[in-house]
C-alpha cells in the first residue's frame, strides 16, 4: 500500500498526519511518500520521521521527493494539504482589500470576495496534482484539507466526475468538543448529523443511543446557558498572549479554561452563532469568523473582536513549526476513514465534502456539500436527507451561485465570470468600484492569477 502525503513539508500538516498512520494497525506495512515543493523543510519533516520509525520500530516506509509524479506512482490514498505563497500576506490581502472598496465582509477565507480569490490561487494547483492522479493511480482516493473546501472539492469533481476526491474538515469536531458536556452523556452515547455547506453547517439530528430519544430538544434548552459561559477566542488569545503556552493538549486546554471561565464576555465568538441558534432552531457548528462569510447579514450581529481575535491566534498558532512533533494523539479523521475502506466496515463519518447529487434537497446538483458518509469497500457514500430545514437552507443556496461561478471563473480563466461571482455574493453589496476591486486584487496576486483574464 502507498500513501502520499502532498504538502508535507509543512511540520503541522506532516508531523500531524504521519503520527496518525503510525498509530495503525491497518496501514501497517504501507509506503508513505512525502511530497513538497520546498525541498529543505520537505527534508526535515523526511529525517524526523524516519527516526521516528526507527526509534519505535514500525514498519512503515518512509519517502520523501519534490516530483510530484514520482509521489503518485503507485498510489492508494492521497492526502493533499497546501497553500501558495505566504499564507497570512494574502489572507490580509483577501479580507482587507475588499473592504477598502466597500464590502463589509467580516472574514476572507472560504467566503466573501476574499473566499473567490483565495479559491482562484489555490485551487489550480490542487486540480493539476489530480489531473496526474487521473493519469498515474486513477484508482487512489485523494483527501483534500486545504481551504476553500467548497470551492476546490467543485472544482476538481467538475473536471474529473469519476475521481474519488473527498474533502475533509475538522469544525465537526467542535460538537464532539461541546456537546457530551451539554447534554450531560458520553460522545458515544450520541448519534449525530449535520449537514450544510463547508463552514455553513448545522446540527440537523442528534439522538440518545442508549434511549432512542430525540436530543434536540435538550440541545435547545441547554446550549444557551452553556455558550453564555464558554470561553471563546479571545480568551484563548488573552491566556496564549499572557502565558505564551497554546492551549493544545487536554490538561493545557482544561488549565486555560479554568483560568479564564471568571472573565469570559457572553456569547464570546458567537453572535452570530446565536441569532442562527434563536432564530432558525438550529446548532451551528463552527462560530462567527466562519459563518460570516455567507450571510449578508453577519456584520450587523457578529463578534468582531472575537474574529480578530481567532484570527490572530490562528496565526501565532501557526508561527512555530519548529515546536510540532510527531505525537501519538490521533488529530485528524482521514486515517479512520482509510482504515474504514480497507476493512469495509461500514461506520458513518460525520463529516466529508462531495457533491451535492441530490444529498441536500432544492441544493444545485454541482456544487460540493458538507454531510455524514457512509465508508466501506465502496468508497465514501454521502447519507442523503429527505428534507433540509427550509430557512437554513434559503441561506446556503444564497451561495450556491457563488460557488458555482467561481469554479467556471478557475476552469475557464474568465474575468467576467470572476466579477459576476463578486457581483452574486451576499456580502457584496454594491456595483460600484466592483470592478477596480477585481482588477486591483488581480494585479496585486498576478504571480498566481497569470491564468485570469
Amino acid at each position: 500500500m502507498k500513501i502520499a502525503l502532498f504538502g508535507a513539508g509543512s511540520a503541522q500538516f506532516g508531523f500531524g498526519t504521519l503520527g496518525d498512520i503510525f498509530q495503525s494497525t491497518v496501514l501497517k506495512g504501507a509506503e508513505v511518500a512525502l511530497m513538497d515543493i520546498n525541498g529543505d523543510t520537505l527534508g526535515k519533516v523526511h529525517r524526523k520521521a524516519l527516526e521516528y520509525v526507527d526509534a519505535h520500530k514500525l514498519e512503515f516506509t518512509i519517502t520523501a521527493t519534490t516530483d510530484r509524479k514520482v509521489a503518485l506512482n503507485g498510489c492508494d490514498f492521497v492526502i493533499i494539504s497546501i497553500e501558495v505563497g505566504d499564507r497570512f500576506k494574502l489572507w490580509d490581502m483577501d479580507w482587507k482589500t475588499p473592504m477598502q472598496f466597500g464590502v463589509n465582509q467580516v472574514y476572507g477565507e472560504n467566503g466573501g470576495p476574499g473566499g473567490i480569490f483565495h479559491a482562484l490561487r489555490i485551487t489550480p494547483p490542487i486540480v493539476e496534482i489530480c489531473d496526474d492522479v487521473v493519469d498515474i493511480c486513477p484508482d487512489a482516493t485523494v483527501f483534500n484539507y486545504s481551504n476553500p473546501m467548497s470551492a476546490i472539492t467543485s472544482t476538481v469533481l467538475r473536471k474529473h466526475p469519476g475521481l474519488k476526491f473527498v474533502g475533509l474538515c475538522h469544525e465537526i469536531a467542535s460538537l464532539e468538543r461541546h456537546l457530551p458536556e451539554i447534554l450531560d452523556t458520553n460522545l458515544d452515547n450520541l448519534k449525530l448529523r449535520a449537514a450544510g455547506l463547508n463552514h455553513f453547517s448545522v446540527l440537523l439530528e442528534a439522538s440518545y443511543k442508549d434511549s432512542g430519544k430525540d436530543a434536540y430538544p435538550d440541545i435547545l434548552v441547554k446550549a444557551p446557558s452553556f455558550f453564555e459561559k464558554e470561553p471563546g477566542f479571545s480568551e484563548v488569545w488573552d491566556y496564549t498572549r499572557r502565558t505564551g503556552i497554546i492551549p493544545r493538549t487536554e490538561g493545557a486546554h482544561e488549565r486555560w479554561k479554568m483560568d479564564v471561565t471568571e472573565s469570559s464576555r457572553p456569547w464570546s465568538d458567537r453572535g452570530l452563532f446565536r441569532g442562527i441558534l434563536e432564530t432558525y432552531g438550529l446548532l451551528p457548528i463552527t462560530l462567527d469568523s466562519h459563518l460570516g462569510e455567507y450571510i449578508s447579514w453577519a456584520r450587523d450581529v457578529a463578534d468582531h473582536q472575537g474574529i480578530l481575535d481567532f484570527y490572530e491566534f490562528y496565526r501565532h498558532s501557526l508561527s512555530n513549526p519548529d515546536d510540532a512533533e510527531i505525537t501519538g494523539k490521533l488529530s485528524e479523521r482521514v486515517v479512520p476513514i482509510m482504515e474504514g475502506i480497507i476493512t469495509d466496515s461500514g461506520y458513518e463519518e460525520m463529516a466529508v465534502n462531495v457533491l451535492n447529487n441530490g444529498v441536500i434537497p432544492d441544493f444545485p446538483d454541482g456544487v460540493a456539500v458538507e454531510v455524514p458518509a457512509i465508508i466501506d469497500n465502496r468508497g465514501v457514500t454521502a447519507v442523503r436527507f429527505d428534507s433540509y430545514p427550509k430557512g437554513f437552507g434559503a441561506l446556503i443556496r444564497n451561495y450556491a451561485g457563488v460557488y458555482d461561478l467561481t469554479v467556471d471563473a478557475i476552469l475557464t480563466g474568465s474575468k467576467n465570470l470572476v466579477l459576476q461571482a463578486v457581483l452574486a455574493c451576499p456580502v457584496v453589496t454594491k456595483y460600484h468600484g466592483m470592478r477596480e476591486m477585481v482588477d486591483t486584487m488581480l494585479d496585486n496576486q498576478r504571480q498566481w492569477l497569470s491564468y485570469i483574464s
